[in-house]
C-alpha cells in the first residue's frame, strides 16, 4: 500500500477503527481481502438470527457504512483509501443473503464476492468511477454482492441435484 496509514492512527480513531475494519485494512497486501476474511466471523454470528435480523443488521451495517467510510475517507483525505473495507463486510453480508448453510457456501460466497469486487463487470465499474464520497465507496462492494448472491442461492438449489 504506497500510503501506508500508521496503526497508531488507525486504533486512536473510532471511525477508522471501523473503516479499516477492526484492523484488517492495515494488511500490507490485499486489504480488501483481509476486509472481507474479517467479514466472515461477523456473518457467522449474523446468519444465526432469523432472516429478518440478519437483513436489519445487513441493514445497519450498510446504512451505517456509508456514514463511516464518509468520514474516513475525509479525515485520510483520500477518496476510497484501499484500507477503508467496511464496504467489504457491507458487501459479503449481502453475498451471503441466501445463501445455503455450510462452510462450502461460505468460501464459495468470498470467493465470488472477491472476484465480482476485483474484476468489477458493468455496473461495477461504472459506479466505482463515478459515485464518490461514502455511497459510492459503499455501492461497487454492494452491487459485487448483488452479483454474487444469485449465484450462491444457484448452487444451494442445485446441490440436491
Amino acid at each position: 500500500m504506497a500510503d501506508r496509514i500508521a496503526a497508531r492512527r488507525v486504533f486512536s480513531s473510532p471511525v477508522l477503527w471501523l473503516a479499516f475494519g477492526f484492523g484488517s485494512g492495515l494488511a500490507p497486501r490485499a486489504p480488501g481481502t483481509a476486509g472481507t476474511l474479517m467479514a466472515v466471523p461477523l456473518y457467522l454470528l449474523l446468519v444465526r438470527l432469523p432472516a429478518p435480523g440478519y437483513l436489519l443488521a445487513t441493514l445497519l451495517v450498510t446504512v451505517t457504512g456509508v456514514w463511516i467510510c464518509e468520514r474516513a475517507s475525509r479525515q485520510l483525505g483520500v477518496h476510497d483509501h484501499p484500507g477503508i473495507v467496511w464496504d467489504e463486510f457491507a458487501g459479503f453480508l449481502v453475498a451471503m443473503l441466501a445463501a445455503p448453510p455450510g462452510w462450502t457456501a461460505v468460501v464459495a460466497g468470498f470467493v465470488l464476492f472477491r472476484l465480482f469486487d476485483v474484476w468489477k463487470p458493468w455496473p461495477i465499474g461504472w459506479v466505482d468511477r463515478r459515485v464518490h464520497g461514502g455511497p459510492g465507496i459503499m455501492l461497487d462492494d454492494l452491487l459485487a454482492g448483488l452479483m454474487a448472491a444469485p449465484l450462491l442461492w444457484l448452487a444451494g438449489g442445485m446441490a440436491w441435484i
